[in-house]
């Protein structure tokens, strides 16, 4: 090391000090610019193979990391930055470590801005070799050795951090304590959710599941509060860019932990469905549902359906939204969140004054592995699924009585309904629409009565109507409440002990009954 070089480290910096930066990225959003305008202010960059190309084509001052060490790139790029002279630079301590820098000719090395190759997009390929060739080592250890040494070293990982840390080394020369510390934590977090990609990837291809669950999630935004407002609360997004976590808010006051919850249900309620449909949500349960070829006469049905609990509910559509639908929407109720996948200039334009309506616009995420809190851990499943309405001939008739094909239409749509639906779970529908939602009761009987007890308030009439169960009847009480209702036809999963008495109960009462063979809890 020359001593007379006047980026060598003499003295422990006071403020975070950038004389030297070392810049290697796959994302080069900004980098050029980032990049000169720290050469600009007398900073010296080391770089390597695609980045100080980019640079020095640029026009911006570059050494390479070569001639830095005075070993070249090897295996096809694998190996780059991985040498003493480099990580010595970063993880030296200003001033106690000068003698060995010294000995060895090691420059300190004050800012490291780098990003990881893009291993999500790579291994999405489909290509296991193209996959691994994507896993990134150089980068993951330069970013854990500057943000372990973030008492000197700023460590960069988001081209969205660039500019603050020029204003400051612009303002002082350098970069504060404060937001080193910020962005340790931050490069910390990148190469940890780095890492879950590839293990995640790479556990796909295994025999055993490996014995680790490593979750990802970027903080997507810190919400007013929790479910009540003596709660925290925030939302956090996964990678894959879809779904509730990633929704655009185009209108409306903030979302609230409980709409995000609402609209959630709401939304992949409506997914389920092919045809258009309008799903009312209200605290997590779908109050109503209505199928029909035009979104405005399915809100209309799904309304009559429940308007008691339509009231500041959750409003969702699989189709994009009109203004015409969200005018109707708005004269007959007061809604919370209407959620769609598009929405018109119209539909905008409809709630310009109404600051409390709330639009969101959404893209169907698929369904992945779910998972839940419980004390010191948490439960994982499977996504559930209605795979079995794919094929009629998974559904088992067990009584006398065949269901028509317009209560068969209705069993789909009703079965379909009971699966959004908080156990123990009683559907009534009637023409593609609910006409009565028992939810989250003890028993299943209870939510019977409930289902019947709301159509009969509405005046829908249930004669005819048919009866979807998200799991088996355990006795024969609640197709006996079904009947004298005026049910005439019910899906179930089928597989109590007493499936013949329930079986016996619909055939004196003139019923048609199917068996799904698979339940639908749902709590």
């Amino acid at each position: 090391m020359n001593p007379s070089d006047p980026h060598s480290q003499q003295s422990p910096p006071t403020r975070g000090v950038v004389r030297r930066a070392l810049i290697g990225v796959s994302d080069k959003s900004g980098i050029v610019e980032f990049a000169r305008a720290l050469a600009d202010a007398g900073v010296e960059i080391l770089s390597t193979g695609g980045t100080a190309r980019a640079l020095a084509e640029a026009g911006v001052p570059v050494r390479p990391v070569s001639d830095y060490t005075g070993f070249p790139e090897i295996m096809d790029g694998r190996v780059k930055t991985l040498h003493p002279r480099v990580h010595g630079g970063i993880l030296s301590r200003r001033g106690s470590d000068a003698g060995v820098m010294r000995e060895h000719g090691i420059e300190a090395i004050d800012l490291v801005a780098v990003n990881l190759y893009p291993f999500r997009s790579a291994s999405a390929s489909g290509d296991f070799d193209h996959a691994i060739e994507n896993i990134d080592i150089g980068g993951p250890t330069l970013i854990r050795a500057a943000a372990k040494n973030h008492r000197h070293v700023t460590a960069l990982v988001d081209s969205g951090d660039y500019e603050t840390v020029l204003g400051q080394i612009r303002d002082t020369g350098g970069v504060s304590s404060q937001t080193r510390l910020n962005l340790a934590v931050k490069a910390f977090a990148h190469v940890s959710h780095y890492d879950s990609e590839i293990v995640k990837y790479l556990d796909r291809h295994t025999e055993a599941p490996c014995d680790r669950l490593l979750l990802s999630y970027r903080l997507s935004r810190r919400l007013r509060y929790g479910e009540n407002p003596h709660q925290s609360g925030a939302l956090y997004a996964d990678a894959s860019g879809a779904g509730i976590a990633a929704a655009e808010q185009l209108h409306g006051k903030e979302l609230s932990f409980n709409n995000i919850a609402d609209a959630d249900t709401a939304y992949r309620c409506a997914c389920a469905f092919s045809e258009p449909v309008c799903v009312i949500v209200k605290h997590a349960n779908p109050s109503s549902v209505a199928l029909r070829a035009d979104l405005l006469e399915a809100y209309r049905e799904a309304y009559a359906g429940d308007p008691t609990s339509a009231f500041g509910g959750v409003i969702a559509f699989n189709r994009p939204a009109t203004g015409a639908l969200i005018r109707a929407i708005l004269e007959q109720q007061f809604v919370e969140v209407i959620i769609a996948p598009d929405f018109d200039p119209g539909a905008l334009e409809a709630v310009q004054s109404r600051k409390n309506v709330r639009l969101v616009r959404c893209e169907a995420a698929a369904e992945g592995s779910q998972h839940r809190s419980v004390s010191g851990g948490l439960l994982l499943q499977d996504a559930d699924a209605l795979d079995e309405l794919d094929d009629d001939a998974s559904l088992r008739c067990v009584t006398e009585r065949a269901p028509t094909p317009e209560e068969l239409r209705d069993l789909h749509f009703a079965w379909r309904c009971a699966a959004f639906v908080k156990s123990n779970a009683i559907v009534y529908a009637r023409e593609q629409r609910t006409i009565g939602v028992g939810a989250g009761q003890m028993s299943r009987l209870y939510s019977a009565r409930i289902a019947s007890l709301k159509a009969e308030e509405e005046g829908l009439p249930v004669a005819g109507a048919v009866m979807a169960s998200d799991a088996f009847f355990p006795f024969a009480d609640g197709v006996e409440v079904a009947a004298e209702a005026g049910i005439s036809a019910i899906i179930q999963p089928g597989g109590s002990i007493r499936d013949r008495e329930v079986i016996a109960a619909a055939d004196s009462a003139g019923m048609a009954m199917l068996f799904t063979g698979r339940r639908h809890f749902l709590h």
